[in-house]
């Protein structure tokens, strides 16, 4: 079984600006190997953290150096008119999958239902280019974008919820849950199961977040529910994250299994981990 992080950061210069992350001033490549290693974690998708403004080329220079263990999901400004023509040629470059941006302040979340991002949404199906998103409190919105653009893939990142721009633990954590399992009935949606540990306040192997991946599962299925970590975040070791739900999800077995822990997101993002580029 392989097994593939949906989502982690990588970062050269400065300390991280949420908090909830590991407050150190770089976590490259080379560290983040020795401990997927040590986890059994064959591969991970960068998402390249705002607070770096050298993100993007540490990114690239991951999957150039390190071929087979990373791919990237990152981002255009949404606000520069010059981002509507770089969609078509995204993908082009050296291990990117697609794009993520996050919705959580404003003006970005009056943008999901104003029209604002109609090029975005249209540019992207065009081109084929997935788009993450972390939208809690907009899941409505994209329920709207969803049906709208059928033919554009749609992630929710980490369960729906905030991640860590929360402090909330728990059941208080997951009030949007009933909004998220909505978004199922879209055949375009799919969420990333990541970050689960950082939302409890019990000790391994987080019991309480269990029902709430379950629900997920239960409604998206093993092809739209993608296991991760955004270790930087985690209270927990990235073994812990892996057994977690390889060991501790009594549910979770076999096949859907397999799709769940990384193959259902490389046919998501069209990720070929048998011929990296």
């Amino acid at each position: 079984m392989r097994i593939v992080d949906a989502q982690i950061h990588l970062w050269g210069t400065s300390l991280p600006s949420n908090m909830a992350h590991r407050q150190v001033t770089s976590f490259r490549a080379a560290e983040a190997i020795a401990l997927m290693d040590e986890a059994g974690v064959d591969a991970a998708v960068i998402h390249p953290p705002p607070w770096d403004p050298g993100a993007h080329d540490i990114a690239l220079r991951a999957v150039r150096d390190h071929p087979g263990r990373f791919a990237i999901l990152g981002s255009l400004p949404l606000d520069d008119p010059e981002s509507r023509t770089g969609i078509a040629t995204w993908r082009e470059q050296p291990g990117m999958l697609g794009l993520r941006y996050l919705f959580l302040n404003q003006p970005e979340r009056t943008w999901l239902r104003d029209g604002t991002l109609d090029w975005l949404w249209r540019e992207a199906e065009r081109a084929g280019v997935p788009i993450a998103l972390l939208a809690t409190d907009s899941l409505r919105e994209i329920g709207v974008i969803a049906e709208r653009y059928p033919g554009l893939k749609l992630t929710i990142d980490h369960m729906g919820g905030k991640g860590g721009n929360t402090t909330l633990k728990d059941n208080a954590a997951m009030t949007h849950m009933p909004e998220l399992l909505k978004l199922a009935k879209y055949p375009n949606v799919s969420v990333k199961a990541t970050g689960a540990p950082g939302y409890s306040s019990e000790a391994y192997p987080f019991p309480k977040m269990h029902t709430y991946l379950e629900q997920i599962f239960d409604s998206f299925g093993p092809h739209r529910m993608f296991w991760g970590t955004d270790i930087t975040k985690m209270p927990c070791s990235w073994r812990q994250c892996v057994t977690m739900f390889t060991e501790e999800l009594l549910w979770l077995t076999g096949k859907d299994r397999e799709l769940v822990m990384g193959e259902a997101i490389c046919r998501w993002w069209g990720w070929d981990l048998a011929n990296p580029s």
